[in-house]
């Protein structure tokens, strides 16, 4: 049966029987078809080497860091994560508003793969991906983490829920853990068995003498997140240094845009509370006396983690000189009570409210001046936005930025 005949059929079943039945069978059921595909495409898992990275922030930075250092050793890599695909040399977006993919499809990815001779294979862990239980049937060789802050509440009903399912990741993954040493919850994580654990921590960038053309200490961190797991797999520091240096930018993160205009301009998908805190500190420390931070700024919809628009606006609040609120990606809400939701957190400045994105990222453009810095956060390096019913809208951040950056100057 093709995989797209099934997920119909499965579709259809989602929809006639009733939510309370299927909620009580739903954890059988994603069960069930993680097996099914595991076993259909010939577990291929076992086949490679398999590093799963998960965490709040950094995730993306870290499979991308770490594809960058594994192919500066030479060996065939495949990854899959929110910044799109990777087998060995073909790459594509992932277009699927989705990091994790569905069970089916990560499997034909990485049957694909092993196909074509690839040896490491790197997969981007998120917790609603384990609580699908996407992770089953993939043997794990290397778990990565990043840190750990409150997201996906709703979703997971509890802050503790949530960690409770990051942690089931290396509950799988039995033979080497690598954790960020740094985080507050490394206890919780350090108690869960291994063959070998690997700690991290920010002093270690000193000590290991590395440099990096990205931004920010949490890049740091995230490089460092990266280093130990290579290392582990047998990578020289000097090899891994070579490859860090020629990462000049991750898309969609902490991405300057530069066309020659006087100010700068940054991309970044800061899409929690503490990952927006981080942005915007930087961003502001790199701002001399009377250049400003001009920050664009909207929420997520679809009753993902609605506590933190508000907390965005105070954070926005605290860091911005000037505010502008937009439409980000709504799916079935309300994208107005979106962003006055966002705006509940501003108490001090008076944020503009431009609800065309495009239109709000030229406002904050035409407002800028030499050295200021216009950052635009929430979506990174996405491909579309999501509208109600499913549908999406052709959008890239930079590409707009870039289009607009032609028409003004």
């Amino acid at each position: 049966m093709k995989e797209a005949g099934l997920e119909k059929i499965l579709r259809l079943g989602r929809r006639l029987i009733p939510r309370q039945i299927f909620k009580f069978f739903q954890p059988g059921y994603h069960w069930l078809l993680a097996w099914f595909f595991a076993f259909r495409y010939g577990r291929p898992s076992n086949s490679m080497v398999v590093i799963g990275v998960t965490g709040t922030k950094g995730k993306s930075t870290v499979v991308y860091i770490l594809t960058k250092i594994l192919e500066e050793a030479g060996l065939a890599v495949g990854a899959v994560g929110s910044l799109g695909f990777k087998i060995r040399d073909k790459e594509w977006p992932n277009t699927l508003k989705m990091t994790m993919p569905g069970r089916g499809l990560i499997q034909a990815l990485m049957r694909r793969a092993r196909d074509q001779g690839v040896t490491h294979f790197i997969l981007e862990v998120t917790s609603e991906g384990i609580a699908q239980k996407r992770h089953l049937g993939i043997n794990f060789d290397v778990a990565v983490l990043t840190n750990i802050h409150p997201e996906h509440i709703e979703s997971h009903g509890s802050f503790e829920n949530y960690v409770s399912a990051k942690k089931k990741l290396f509950q799988k993954a039995k033979k080497v853990h690598v954790l960020n040493g740094d985080d507050k919850l490394i206890d919780e994580f350090t108690a869960i068995p291994a063959k070998k654990k690997i700690i991290y921590q920010a002093k270690d960038w000193s000590n290991l003498n590395l440099t990096t053309n990205l931004e920010g200490d949490f890049n740091k961190l995230n490089i460092l997140a990266a280093t130990r797991a290579a290392q582990e797999l047998g990578v020289t520091l000097e090899t891994i240094q070579s490859a860090i240096t020629k990462v000049k930018r991750i898309p969609g993160r902490m991405d300057f845009v530069e066309k020659g205009q006087p100010f700068s301009i940054v991309i970044d998908y800061a899409h929690t509370p503490d990952s927006l805190r981080a942005v915007y500190r930087h961003l502001k420390g790199k701002l001399n006396e009377g250049q400003k931070l001009i920050c664009v700024l909207g929420a997520a919809g679809g009753g993902r983690d609605t506590w933190k628009r508000p907390e965005f606006g105070k954070i926005a609040d605290e860091y911005c000189d000037k505010i502008i609120l937009t439409n980000e990606d709504p799916y079935d809400e309300d994208p107005h009570r979106i962003i006055e939701e966002v705006k509940r957190g501003v108490a001090v400045k008076t944020p503009q409210v431009i609800f065309d994105r495009r239109q709000a990222m030229r406002k904050a453009m035409t407002e800028a001046y030499k050295g200021d810095i216009v950052v635009i956060t929430g979506k990174g390096s996405e491909t579309s936005i999501a509208l109600a019913q499913g549908q999406k809208v052709d959008w890239s951040d930079r590409r707009i930025a870039e289009e607009l950056l032609e028409e003004i100057f």
